[in-house]
């Protein structure tokens, strides 16, 4: 439903899960008395910056940050509202999830005023709930919803991460194979970028249940609670895909120094045992005057013999030795 007046849609809010979807007109004559008012925005066109500077009646420290390019995800009370940044993975068809999508939220007890550019699956389940009747009641509830549906977003990436690595680690240990080093890295880099992502945002969802504003009540708390411990727990897991990597490129390197030693061992069995033998062929083959046996038919059938010879005697050598 995006527009390129900047509103991607509006809902007030029925108190039931439902919602009327409204435009730009009922917005501006919305007041406190007709429901919980969800407005969505597009903040980098001029009308939603133009509404939100000189319409919206919101302190300029809140404009700013709901108008921020790349806001880092956390939670702050301000007045009787909360200002919210949170960070969701990119589950956009052909998208990088790594490209985090950024959502900004101003909320009170009677307006939601949220903002992004790019789209965010966890706002469309929210609105499809809304339509369906099984959306938010309030403003309080919205917050609970959408940190629940931003969070259960990234368990199938998480998880898919973690799943890489144990398939790696049964791929090493059976094949120990240079193949796998490109993935092993690959995914390392994957679980530290998201990391680094999803960190700031445990912090900004432990902070929302700790708020003390009085439209959050017990249930919100505990969801939002429930969200922050989710969070910290794929971040938990994504440290522990990180440290399996490590362990795994480690065994990797290890297996395959390992077989390369061998090689280079047996090589130099080889180059060993030929060394006195290409002396002595060599020296043989220099066609000068004076070589023995030149003249003698079995010379060479001799010399075949004593090239046995010195292989047997290396071979007796090098197993007293043990280097064999």
């Amino acid at each position: 439903m995006k527009e390129n007046n900047g509103l991607i849609f509006a809902y007030i809010l029925d108190g039931k899960g439902g919602g009327e979807l409204v435009d730009w007109s009922e917005v501006h004559s919305w007041s406190e008395k007709d429901g919980k008012l969800w407005i969505h925005l597009d903040y980098t066109l001029p009308d939603s910056q133009q509404w939100l500077q000189y319409e919206s009646g919101l302190d300029e420290v809140i404009v700013t940050a709901l108008l921020n390019e790349d806001p880092r995800p956390r939670s702050t009370i301000m007045k009787d509202g909360l200002l919210v940044m949170l960070r969701s993975l990119n589950m956009n068809p052909g998208a990088n999830p790594e490209d985090m999508v950024s959502i900004r939220l101003w909320i009170n007890e009677n307006r939601i005023i949220s903002t992004n550019k790019r789209k965010l699956l966890a706002i469309n389940d929210l609105c499809q709930a809304i339509e369906q009747g099984n959306g938010p009641k309030n403003t309080g509830d919205f917050l609970s919803d959408i940190s629940d549906r931003i969070v259960e977003r990234m368990s199938a990436i998480v998880n898919d991460i973690d799943d890489r690595a144990d398939f790696l680690e049964d791929q090493v240990i059976n094949l120990q194979s240079y193949q796998f080093r490109s993935q092993i890295s690959e995914l390392r880099r994957e679980a530290i970028s998201l990391r680094r992502y999803l960190a700031p945002q445990r912090e900004a969802m432990s902070r929302l249940y700790n708020e003390r504003v009085p439209w959050l009540n017990d249930i919100d708390r505990i969801r939002l609670h429930e969200s922050a411990d989710s969070t910290m727990r794929y971040i938990e897991n994504l440290d522990a895909v990180r440290e399996k990597a490590i362990v795994i490129q480690e065994e990797l390197m290890s297996h395959l120094s390992e077989q390369m030693d061998k090689r280079i061992y047996v090589l130099s069995m080889v180059a060993a045992i030929f060394l006195p033998l290409g002396f002595l062929t060599g020296l043989l083959g220099i066609n000068v005057g004076g070589i023995p046996g030149a003249e003698n038919q079995w010379s060479f059938w001799i010399f075949c013999f004593i090239l046995v010879s010195v292989v047997i005697i290396q071979v007796i050598v090098f197993r007293k030795l043990k280097w064999f």
